[in-house]
């Protein structure tokens, strides 16, 4: 089953303690694909400028991802950002520059064969274009939602009304603790779930990712990795190799939602061991089932009597 994106598209310029990455590629949507790409086929929707390198469309079609929803603004300049990661902490990025070039007046508009894709992320974008790609779709099987700090802090009401209309809605440990004024993530996880949603996941970085719906919970810890070398995107590729596992299962029942929750988590950690997408782009199936297969016997116990 086909999955579409709905995301920003960024060059990306990152420093951390190991490296600087000028003008690399990145946004929400670009992680996301290229993680869902190895499990489904993927549709994208965002916009970039005339000045968006080819070598980059190349990358794209190579993981065999539909970029006909990808409007390219002539004359126009392609987002940019622009970060630091602390030695001490890189679980904190420091923004440096935002340029929303051609993505402060993105509209997404999708091609109308793109109306009935069965499986949808929306990421992170002002709510209010993820309503509006919402009014254009035709009976999706799933959505799932993402969003950030900053929508919650400044576009709640209408991130509230794009909640009641998603499946599933992924969201990190702080923002699940802002949007519900509380340190308590079981009791936001089960609040969140009031607002609309029929599951709730809350990403805790290196802390794994916790997973709640009425009826359970499910926790799984962060696959581990010595090498992190620039955590830009690992939630997205999180999201991507979560709602692409889905997708190629074409079924969601509470075994299929744990097993795509442990093939995001190893998306993740392949993303952040190399900076922009390289770190995705040269893993093979085989690299992805290996670090699976480790995952579930480091998850793996059984209980004697006591």
């Amino acid at each position: 089953m086909e999955v579409l994106i709905v995301g920003s598209v960024a060059l990306d310029t990152v420093k951390t303690p190991y490296g600087v990455m000028e003008e690399g590629l990145g946004g929400s949507a670009m992680y996301s694909a290229v993680a869902a790409s190895f499990f489904s086929p993927v549709k994208i929707v965002g916009v970039v400028g005339d000045d968006f390198p080819e070598k980059y469309i190349g990358i794209l079609k190579k993981q065999k991802i539909d970029t006909g929803g990808l409007q390219r603004i002539k004359g126009g300049r392609t987002f940019r950002w622009s970060g630091i990661y602390e030695e001490k902490d890189l679980n904190s990025v420091v923004t440096l520059k935002t340029d929303l070039n051609v993505f402060a007046d993105f509209h997404p508009i999708l091609p109308e064969q793109y109306k009935k894709t069965p499986y949808i992320f929306l990421a992170n974008i002002h709510p209010s274009l993820q309503m509006e790609v919402l009014h254009q779709l035709k009976s999706p099987k799933l959505v799932i939602l993402d969003s950030m700090n900053l929508w919650i802090r400044t576009t709640k009401k209408e991130l509230l009304d794009v909640l009641r209309k998603v499946d599933i809605f992924l969201l990190n440990d702080r923002e699940a603790k802002m949007l519900c004024e509380t340190t308590n993530l079981p009791y936001a996880a089960n609040k969140i779930l009031s607002m609309g949603p029929h599951l709730v996941i809350i990403k805790k970085g290196e802390h794994g990712a916790m997973m709640i719906s009425k009826r359970e919970m499910f926790s799984i810890p962060a696959y581990p990795i010595e090498d992190v070398l620039d955590p830009t995107g690992a939630g997205d590729a999180f999201a991507g190799g979560f709602i692409g596992y889905l997708a190629s299962k074409d079924k969601v029942n509470e075994g299929i939602l744990r097993q795509a929750l442990a093939v995001g988590t190893v998306m993740a950690s392949f993303n952040v061991q190399n900076f922009s997408l390289k770190g995705l782009l040269n893993v093979k199936k085989s690299s992805i089932k290996k670090r699976l297969e480790t995952l579930k016997k480091f998850t793996e116990f059984s209980i004697t009597e006591f």
